[in-house]
C-alpha cells in the first residue's frame, strides 16, 4: 500500500482516487472547490485537503513528508508542474506525475529532469485518445485496439455480428487459423455479462469477443474471423482543438479528411496550419442541415472530438443516422459512457478511462507494465513482467493449469524475448516473461499483484 496524493478532484482525479482506493492505497485529494471533495468523500473512501495543491503548506496538511507519490492532474499545466517541484524539493517526494495538455512541453522532455523540473512522467490525456481513436480507424470493425510488450501484442474487441462466421462457432476451433496465425479468446461479455471462455463456449450474435494475436497477425485474423470491414477512406472530424487537429496531422497522407471547427478564427488558423490536403471547414457538427452540406453521408467515419458532450453526442448520432458506417464520440462524463455506447453511437472514448489507465500502470506493483481498462471500467487488460524464481515466486517454473487466478483471469499471451507465445494450459511461465491478463472483474487486481509479486517466505 502506497501513500498517495492526487491534485484536482475533477473527472480525472475523481476516477484516478476511485482506482487507487480500490487498490488498497492510501488516497488524499487536494482541490481548491469543497464541494467537490464533498462528493469524493461521500463516495470514496479518501481523505480531503482543502486548497491550492502547490502551496507547501496544504502540502504538508496532505502528507507530503510521508507520501510515496503525488499525481498532479489540474487543469492547470503550470500548477501541476510547480507542485511536483515543491514536493520534490521541501518534501522528497520519489515519485512526481504531472497531466500536462500543451504540447510544447511534451516537446521538450529536457525541461522534466531532476535538476530541472522535477517530473518523472508527464502525461497527455489529448495524445493517448488521439492514439486511441487512430487505431480504431485503422482497424476497422474493432471496438478497442489495445497494444502491449512495445507493440508486439494486441488486444481487439470486436461484435459478433449475426451471419459473420464467428457465431456459432466453439472457441476451441479459433485457436489456430487458415492463415497460419494463432489467437486466443480472452474474454466474451453476452448481454453486458462476462462469460468464461471456456474451449465448448458457442460465440453467439451480439456478442462482445476480446481476443488476443501477435500483433502483426491482426489483420489477418480479423479478416478470417469475418470481422475486417473494407478500410475506411473518407473521415470527418468534429471539433479543431488539441485532439481533432492532431488527428487530421497524423491521419492526412492516408485517409481524406474534412475537419469541422465552429470558430472563425480557429478555423482559418487550423486552415494555415494543416497540410492542405486537410479540408477545413467552418460549422456546427452538431447541425443537421451542415452536414447535410457538407456530404457527410458520404464519409466513413465520423469522429466528434470537440470539449462539448452534448455536441459530441448528437454530431454523431445525427451523422449515423445518415448512413455514415462509424461514429466515434469523445465523452468526458463517465456517466454518458455507458448510456451513449447502448444505443446509436459505435464507440464512446472517455480521456478519464485512458488517462486512469496510463497512471495505473505506474502506480501499481508487482511488475504491472501496462494496464488498459475495458467495458467502461469494469474490466482490466494487464501486462505484468514475471519476476523472481521458482522458489520465491508462484508462478515462475510452473504450467498455466497449476497457477491459482483468480475468477474470471485469462492468460491471453506470453511473451518471451521476442517471442509471441498463444499459451495452452500446459504453457510453463519463466523469469522475465512478459505476461498479459485478461480481468473480467477489475476488483480482482489485488489477486493478481499478489500471485505475481515474488517473496522471501514463499517456497
Amino acid at each position: 500500500m502506497k501513500k498517495i496524493i492526487i491534485l484536482g478532484a475533477g473527472q480525472v482525479g475523481y476516477s484516478l482516487a476511485e482506482a487507487l482506493s480500490a487498490d488498497g492505497h492510501e488516497v488524499t485529494v487536494i482541490d481548491r472547490d469543497r464541494e467537490r471533495l464533498n462528493m469524493l468523500t461521500a463516495d470514496l473512501e479518501i481523505k480531503a485537503v482543502v486548497g491550492f495543491g502547490a502551496h507547501p503548506p496544504i502540502l504538508e496538511a496532505a502528507g507530503a513528508q510521508d507520501a510515496a507519490m503525488l499525481i498532479a492532474v489540474t487543469d492547470s499545466d503550470e500548477v501541476n508542474m510547480l507542485a511536483c517541484q515543491v514536493a520534490s524539493t521541501l518534501f522528497n517526494v520519489e515519485t512526481r506525475i504531472a497531466r500536462a495538455r500543451a504540447r510544447d512541453y511534451h516537446d521538450h522532455p529536457e525541461l522534466f529532469r531532476r535538476d530541472a523540473v522535477p517530473v518523472d512522467m508527464l502525461i497527455s490525456p489529448e495524445e493517448l485518445v488521439t492514439t486511441q481513436i487512430q487505431r480504431l480507424i485503422e482497424h476497422p470493425g474493432a471496438l478497442q485496439v489495445l497494444d502491449f510488450a512495445d507493440g508486439r501484442v494486441s488486444l481487439v474487441a470486436v461484435r459478433a455480428h449475426r451471419g459473420s462466421p464467428l457465431v456459432g462457432r466453439e472457441l476451441r476451433s479459433l485457436r489456430r487459423l487458415r492463415s497460419g496465425g494463432q489467437m486466443r479468446v480472452a474474454a466474451i461479455f453476452r448481454r453486458d455479462r462476462p462469460l468464461p471462455p471456456e474451449g465448448d463456449t458457442v460465440i453467439e450474435a451480439d456478442d462482445e469477443v476480446f481476443f488476443v494475436s501477435a500483433k502483426r497477425h491482426i489483420r489477418s485474423v480479423t479478416a478470417e474471423l469475418g470481422q475486417l470491414e473494407r478500410p475506411y477512406r473518407r473521415v470527418i472530424i468534429a471539433g479543431g482543438g488539441n485532439i481533432g487537429r492532431r488527428l487530421a496531422e497524423i491521419l492526412s497522407d492516408r485517409f481524406r479528411i474534412k475537419l469541422v471547427e465552429s470558430s472563425p478564427d480557429r478555423a482559418r488558423m487550423l486552415a494555415a496550419a494543416l497540410p492542405t490536403d486537410v479540408l477545413v471547414l467552418e460549422g456546427d457538427g452538431a447541425d443537421d442541415r451542415f452536414l447535410e452540406e457538407i456530404d457527410v453521408d458520404h464519409a466513413d467515419v465520423l469522429c466528434a472530438v470537440t470539449n462539448d458532450d452534448q455536441s459530441n453526442i448528437f454530431a454523431a448520432m445525427l451523422a449515423k443516422r445518415r448512413g455514415v458506417r462509424k461514429v466515434i464520440s469523445l465523452i468526458n462524463r463517465p456517466s454518458y459512457v455507458d448510456l451513449v455506447q447502448s444505443g446509436t453511437i459505435d464507440i464512446a472514448v472517455s480521456p478519464q478511462m485512458v488517462t486512469v489507465a496510463a497512471l495505473l500502470a505506474r502506480v501499481r506493483e508487482g511488475g504491472t507494465t501496462t494496464v488498459h481498462t475495458l467495458r467502461r471500467g469494469a474490466a482490466e487488460a494487464i501486462e505484468t513482467v514475471v519476476h523472481g524464481d521458482a522458489r520465491t515466486s508462484q508462478v515462475v517454473d510452473r504450467r498455466i493449469d497449476e497457477l491459482k487466478l483468480p475468477e474470471g483471469t485469462t492468460i491471453g499471451a506470453v511473451v518471451r524475448g521476442e517471442e509471441v507465445l498463444i499459451p495452452h494450459h500446459d504453457t510453463m511461465i519463466h523469469a522475465d516473461d512478459h505476461v498479459i491478463l485478461f480481468l473480467a472483474d477489475r476488483s480482482r487486481v489485488s489477486a493478481v499483484q499478489r500471485l505475481f509479486r515474488p517473496s522471501a517466505l514463499f517456497f
